[in-house]
């Protein structure tokens, strides 16, 4: 069973589900969800995933349980995964989906003690036609506030994401989502082309495909991070 965890970070409480493992053999891996979803959105990767290993899965800064402190950016949520990391004091893994994808970016490219990250639909991220969502009508597990000042930033991204994937030095396993995915399948080859050491596999289903094809992503990384990993923490 997962157990609720508050980190303090930078003046920003995050909260952590947190998985222990009573015996584990692999690295702890932290998951970083992507846009308006929570924690809880893993809860069957972390199930299976804490089997052997520990597994924190985070609310980033303005979703879930964490502070909604009403300024967002990707690097304040890199900020607070960092502040995060160091408390927990041990190596991890990083996995990342969309959103959460591009916030362990430019975690793993300061180092971090981040051994391996994996990336879910995440692609090289480029100047695109902007289009803000409309505000859903019912109650959101996250603060809005966080799309308006986000979705910009990847609609308009800074010129240094190409720069930031180069300085990823440790291995990258990016998933992408195939033909239905909205993220453009050859920006997710772009990404594992610029990084120093990527691979790519595709489960053609989509951007949600933790949650769509669970079995499927899981053998995938494991494949990956049990092979890299088989060491006790």
């Amino acid at each position: 069973m997962a157990e609720v965890q508050r980190f303090e970070v930078g003046g920003v409480s995050l909260a952590v589900r947190v998985w222990t493992c009573s015996h584990p053999v692999q690295r702890g891996v932290v998951l970083l969800p992507g846009t308006g979803l929570t924690a809880g959105d893993w809860d069957v990767v972390a199930q299976d995933l804490s089997q052997d290993r520990n597994v924190y899965a985070v609310d980033l800064r303005g979703h879930g349980e964490s502070d909604w402190p009403g300024t967002y950016s990707i690097e304040l949520m890199a900020s607070d995964v960092e502040g995060l990391l160091s408390q927990l004091g041990e190596e991890l893994d990083l996995l990342g989906h969309s959103l959460g994808g591009l916030v362990a970016c430019r975690v793993a490219a300061r180092g971090n003690g981040i051994r391996n990250v994996v990336l879910e639909d995440v692609g090289l991220i480029r100047p695109r036609r902007p289009l803000m969502p409309s505000r859903p009508r019912t109650e959101l597990p996250f603060d809005w506030s966080m799309v308006e000042q986000v979705r910009p930033e990847i609609d308009a991204p800074t010129p240094d994401w190409a720069d930031v994937l180069r300085r990823i030095a440790v291995p990258v396993l990016a998933i992408g989502g195939g033909p239905r995915s909205f993220v453009p399948q050859e920006w997710v080859a772009d990404l594992v082309r610029t990084v120093p050491s990527g691979s790519l596999t595709t489960i053609d289903t989509g951007h949600e495909i933790h949650a769509t094809r669970p079995t499927e992503f899981l053998a995938a990384v494991r494949r990956f991070l049990d092979v890299s990993g088989s060491q006790a923490p």
